[in-house]
């Protein structure tokens, strides 16, 4: 039931019923305060307690307060007890539930009154005891006593529009300014700006004065912190001060080792004196970092000249391993102005030869060749410290990139100055086409390079760097391996007839020896190792720069151009190889094919193109074992060379006999079985071609074929002729079919009737009517049964 806005005065009156004695109340308006549902509790406080006099009597108002709440009490307990009889009478029962909620309305209000008298208590008698104990330096009582004030006057927030709760507020704010002002007075006092002098030992006069200043305002902890570690560090300004022979890149341990000892010192004498949550060690150590960058980049400004490479790295690596020790000791949980921020964690990464540096000296370097099998070892931590200090360092890293540039071109040099007094690689079946060893010691020096760059800086001195590291990759590639790739000579002239039937098996050579095949492969080699290790160069720098400077880390010049290496290297052995046919084709050329008279054994110029790829072939496929894609390429475009020279060459064999074209189509059919097997060929494993490969051999070495069963057909009747040319041909062009002529020894006359002919044809679909009547050479007319294409496909079939 609702509480009713009118106060209530309850009158209790005992009156015998048929169910025994029972209640029943009275309600009448009533003035009392206590009574009313908008009861304010302040207001009625402050009617009992007008002025700060009046609260001498408070103890005797809270006991008739307390003798009035258990009358309540009493009455509620009578009214409900009473009720249990009569239980049917619903309006009585209405009424008293509507009185004992408004008895209920009392007893909180009396409760919330009794509450804030207390605080109110608490309060006045405490913001007293404050300025009391400030004015003693009672530190110790006043730490837990102003907590206490300050949590009491939290409940007095609300009402600030009181005179008297604001004046007790602004009391307690002047006691919290005089505390802070009284407490950096005597820090001064203890630890004065001026002079090195410190007292003996910590006081807990002070000690006690940092619990304090927790509380208050947080500059106050901070003018503390500020002004200690100012005091402790002022000796270090004077003993390291800029004319002072100790401040010198060259004595710089002997900083690190003045800080170690004042971290000592601090702990044995003032180590209990601050809070642990102040981390008084480590801020001194980071305001000593702080200064110790700004005083080493004052003086390199100044003494630029003399920074030496040496010296530079010595002062470089203390300083990165003072932060190391400083990573161990602290963590870093000061290190919040925003000057510093912690290293990112770098991406895992699957780079086979930059692995992550294991070792904390920049000196040590842990990459050896084939590294990439050995288990990674794991990360170390983060160093929130990393560059505290050595970032002071970064604008005189010219000195390290000059230098790295210079060590870098000497390296070259000896590069070159080996392979001169060495030679090229001796040929080795079982070592041939290595890798270059000077690639791998190349690589080496890199990753030393850049993990010292890096520990450094990974700002604008990685990118510096990467400049040296491009300009000798480029150097690398020209001079080591283009440089001395074997030169091409001019031929030696064709053979003749005569020598090609007289040349024995292995009388003739190729133009490179075996010593330079092997160099050729081993240069190829190690341009495929220089591509791949270039490309984890470049993710591994990515890794190491700023995540700005990542888009102005590139080296696709630098992989181009050992692609162009690749290329070159594998052009060489084409034109070697097909150099070396180029006498047997042109002796095929030259050989009077009409008067050729039976059909035999494949011809001397065969035997010679097989000869060469049998001993080319095999050296420069054991010589590129580990770049099989590289061997496919070569055979590859060897096979887009040779095929269209042959055919070349066919069409200068000319005129032919029909004897002679069958001879021709024989030797066509041997070479083109060579080819298929060229990449197994000499090899005791059988491996099948790339289907690449063996589709541009058959298709190639099928058009000889077919233009050979062209000069082959007779050429009469012209319809059928020119119609089958277009069949098998599938050629257009006026000038093959010219060539086809030439080839069957046709006078102009016919020649000229038949190009017309041929030129009428060509609109003409080969599967229309006239060519579906047409003959085939593949189904040959009655009197070509007995003809001696019969023969030499019967030949052909016993051959194989």
């Amino acid at each position: 039931m609702e509480v009713p806005r009118l106060g209530v005065k309850s009158k209790r009156c005992l009156q015998p019923t048929p169910h025994g004695f029972s209640f029943f109340f009275k309600v009448f308006p009533s003035q009392d305060p206590l009574d009313r549902a908008d009861f304010n509790a302040v207001e009625y406080i402050n009617t009992l307690f007008p002025t700060e006099q009046s609260l001498a009597n408070i103890d005797e108002v809270v006991n008739k307060i307390r003798l009035k709440i258990r009358r309540l009490d009493d009455n509620i307990r009578t009214v409900v007890r009473g009720q249990t009889n009569v239980g049917q009478d619903g309006r009585q029962v209405k009424e008293i539930t509507r009185d004992i909620k408004q008895l209920d309305h009392a007893k909180r209000h009396l409760t919330t009154s009794i509450t804030t008298l207390n605080h109110l208590h608490m309060l006045a008698g405490g913001v007293d005891s404050l300025e009391a104990m400030t004015r003693r330096r009672q530190y110790g009582e006043v730490a837990n006593l102003l907590q206490g004030v300050m949590n009491v006057l939290e409940h007095f927030h609300r009402y600030m529009g009181i005179p008297q709760i604001r004046q007790l507020s602004e009391r307690v704010k002047a006691a919290q300014t005089e505390l802070g002002q009284q407490i950096l007075a005597d820090f001064e006092e203890a630890f004065p700006s001026q002079g090195t002098k410190r007292p003996g030992g910590p006081s807990n006069v002070l000690r006690d004065a940092c619990l304090i200043a927790n509380i208050l305002d947080p500059r106050i902890k901070q003018e503390i912190i500020k002004k200690f570690i100012k005091q402790h560090l002022s000796e270090y300004l004077v003993l390291f001060q800029e004319n002072q022979d100790v401040a010198w890149l060259d004595k710089i341990d002997r900083r690190y080792a003045w800080i170690k000892r004042q971290l000592v010192d601090y702990e044995e004498k003032y180590g209990r004196m601050f809070p642990r949550e102040w981390y008084m060690a480590e801020r001194i150590a980071v305001e000593f970092c702080h200064i110790t960058r700004t005083e080493l980049a004052k003086i390199m400004r100044t003494r630029a000249k003399e920074i030496e490479v040496k010296l530079l790295l010595f002062a470089i690596q203390r300083t990165t391993n003072f932060e190391g020790f400083l990573a161990k000791r602290f963590s870093g949980c000061t290190l919040t102005d925003g000057t510093l921020k912690k290293p990112e964690s770098p991406p895992a990464s699957t780079n086979p030869f930059l692995e992550d540096e294991a070792a904390p000296e920049m000196e040590e370097l842990a990459m050896e060749k084939g590294d990439s099998e050995q288990p990674k070892k794991p990360k170390a931590p983060d160093n929130p410290f990393h560059g505290i200090v050595s970032k002071c360092f970064e604008p005189h890293l010219y000195v390290y990139i000059e230098s790295q540039d210079k060590n870098l071109g000497e390296l070259i040099d000896r590069f070159v100055a080996d392979f001169k007094a060495q030679g090229p690689p001796k040929p080795s079946m079982d070592e041939g086409g290595a890798v270059l060893p000077s690639c791998a010691d190349l690589f080496v020096y890199y990753k030393k390079c850049m993990v010292q760059c890096s520990q450094l800086s990974t700002g604008e001195p990685m990118i510096a760097l990467t400049t040296i590291f491009q300009k000798y990759l480029q150097e690398y590639a020209w001079k080591i391996l283009s440089g001395n790739l074997p030169k091409t000579t001019s031929s030696s002239g064709g053979l003749t007839i005569s020598s090609l039937l007289k040349e024995k098996e292995g009388s003739e050579v190729a133009k490179f020896t075996l010593e330079e095949l092997c160099l050729i492969c081993s240069i190829l080699s190690t341009a495929e190792y220089c591509l791949a290790t270039t490309q984890q160069l470049e993710e591994k720098l990515k890794e190491k720069v700023d995540v700005s400077l990542i888009e102005r880390i590139n080296l696709s010049g630098e992989m181009d151009t050992f692609s162009t290496v690749i290329s070159s290297s594998i052009q060489l052995l084409v034109q070697d190889l097909d150099a070396a046919c180029d006498p047997a084709l042109t002796a095929m050329s030259k050989m009077q094919w009409q008067n050729v008279e039976h059909v035999g054994d494949q011809s001397p110029y065969v035997t010679s193109v097989i000869l060469h790829i049998k001993q080319n072939v095999p050296i420069i496929r054991d010589n590129l074992a580990s770049t099989r894609k590289y061997f496919t390429q070569f055979c590859i475009k060897f096979a887009n060379s040779f095929i269209p020279k042959f055919i070349t060459h066919l069409f200068k064999c000319k005129p032919i006999s029909m004897v002679g074209a069958e001879q021709l189509l024989l030797d066509t059919h041997s070479l083109k079985m060579v080819l298929l097997d060229l990449p197994s060929i000499g090899s005791q494993v059988v491996r099948k071609a790339p289907a690449s490969y063996t589709k541009i051999v058959v298709k190639g070495m099928t058009r000889a074929e077919m233009i050979l069963k062209v000069v082959m057909a007779p050429h009469e009747p012209l319809v059928v002729f020119v119609d089958n040319y277009i069949k098998l041909l599938t050629d257009c062009n006026t000038e093959t079919f010219q060539k086809i002529l030439d080839m069957k020894g046709l006078k102009r006359s016919e020649q000229s009737s038949t190009l017309e002919l041929f030129r009428q044809r060509l609109p003409t679909p080969p599967s229309g009517p006239e060519g579906s009547s047409s003959l085939s050479l593949l189904a040959p007319t009655p009197e070509q049964e007995s003809s001696r294409i019969r023969k030499l496909e019967k030949l052909i079939k016993k051959r194989l």
